[in-house]
């Protein structure tokens, strides 16, 4: 349990004195949710909770790895090894009319 004379309330990394009411502060709207922290004095202000959790942070990860090795096979496959089927041959049309489609030189 904290003592109530070395305790200190924290709301957005911000030490609210004491004998002031969390009002003036932040205002008098009702709907506001506020998150305070109750905190030794000498200890100073607590620890920033993360603004992802872990889950969320483990399958950014996956889905950026995943996207990294897409862009991966999509660098190594962008050379032009098309050029050498027989659909991109130019002179393909007159080789089928001559007939010599199956002589390889």
């Amino acid at each position: 349990l904290l003592d109530f004379d070395s305790t200190s309330l924290w709301v957005a990394g911000k030490d609210f004195p004491k004998g002031k009411l969390v009002s003036d502060r932040l205002g008098k709207n009702e709907k506001t949710k506020v998150i305070a922290k109750l905190q030794n004095a000498e200890t100073g202000p607590p620890a920033r909770e993360p603004i992802v959790n872990e889950g969320e942070r483990k399958a950014m990860m996956a889905h950026y790895f995943k996207k990294q090795e897409e862009l991966k096979k999509l660098a190594e496959a962008d050379d032009d090894d098309y050029l050498n089927s027989a659909w991109a041959d130019t002179k393909e049309m007159k080789k089928s009319l001559q007939g010599i489609q199956s002589i390889k030189a």
